[in-house]
């Protein structure tokens, strides 16, 4: 297998790669962002808590 094999050969098919990437990009960044946000930094205080005792009874 050659690697022209592998790209796409009609004018439609490259942009549909394009659109297809460029939509995936955009929603990576939009849960990014999201994500950035909508972060509360004592969200994970309570899992800290659990853990040590998980912990504890079982070390």
């Amino acid at each position: 297998m050659s690697t022209t094999d592998t790209q796409p050969r009609s004018r439609a098919s490259k942009m549909l790669l394009r659109a297809g990437t460029g939509l995936f990009w955009s929603l990576v960044a939009a849960i990014v962002l999201a994500r950035a946000a909508f972060f509360e930094p004592g969200v994970y205080d309570s899992f800290s808590h659990v853990a040590s005792i998980a912990k504890n009874l079982f070390f």
